[in-house]
């Protein structure tokens, strides 16, 4: 049975709760709370379980019978038996978020069958909500997202820090930490191109693709393969998520760097 059929306000039901965890991470935000490492390189704070346990109720209160999946919350296999699950960063980009800066979002997705269906990216720093629901199109602020038209790899803009070598024919754009808030960037044509290549995690990008694909940005794991979510490793080795037209050119260029790295 299609999600949508259980509720004709679903979409906005979990688009006002992200935006109630928003303001919740913002009331916290540049304040004085506890912050530590989960481990080398990997930080977490206070809010982010504030608001995951937020989220949790929330969210299960409208969907009792879906999965959950956080990066908060301790893996429960019991999700795998599950047609829905939420799949939720109750804060994406908490590098940004730690350091002040606005380069952070809340991240939920709602995937029924291992793909998601809806998604939402709240991100109050920057004062934008991106929503987008299957086969009926991702939206920023009320207005209608379309990946750019490219299809040249040269010149392709990549928010980035720093760029290889190899790439330097690529240009780079400004750089939020969140991966979600990165590949959005392609879904409303700001930028051309995202990869990362390494294994990563579902929380990190189920919304963000959903949100790319019903702009037409082409999105596939970093060898060019298709996505799925709710997997028991609840995993995927990187993302690729690039303007339709680059899209075979940029798997060709990063093949022989993905293929060394997912052997690690």
């Amino acid at each position: 049975m299609p999600v949508t059929s259980l509720d004709p306000h679903l979409a906005q039901q979990i688009a006002a709760i992200a935006a109630d965890a928003g303001r919740l991470a913002m009331d916290r935000w540049q304040t004085d709370f506890k912050r530590w490492e989960k481990s080398p390189g990997n930080p977490v704070c206070a809010v982010d379980l504030e608001v995951d346990a937020m989220l949790r109720v929330r969210l299960n209160d409208l969907l009792p019978d879906a999965g959950w999946l956080s990066e908060e919350t301790i893996d429960n296999a019991a999700r795998l038996q599950s047609d829905r699950i939420w799949v939720v960063d109750p804060i994406d980009g908490t590098r940004d978020y730690l350091r002040g800066r606005p380069g952070w979002a809340v991240s939920i997705a709602l995937v029924e069958h291992g793909q998601p269906v809806f998604g939402v990216l709240d991100a109050p720093a920057r004062g934008e909500v991106w929503t987008a629901e299957a086969g009926k199109g991702a939206w920023r602020n009320g207005q209608r997202l379309h990946t750019a038209e490219r299809s040249e790899l040269a010149g392709a803009r990549v928010p980035a820090d720093q760029l290889p070598k190899v790439d330097q024919d690529l240009t780079m754009v400004a750089k939020p930490n969140s991966i979600a808030l990165r590949i959005a960037m392609v879904a409303a044509g700001e930028a051309d191109l995202v990869a990362t290549l390494r294994w990563g995690h579902e929380w990190d990008l189920a919304a963000a693709v959903l949100l790319a694909r019903e702009a037409g940005t082409t999105v596939t794991d970093a060898l060019g393969g298709a996505l799925h979510f709710n997997t028991p490793a609840g995993e995927a080795f990187g993302v690729l998520a690039t303007a339709p037209g680059i899209h075979a050119a940029a798997v060709d260029r990063l093949a022989e760097r993905a293929a060394a790295s997912v052997k690690r």
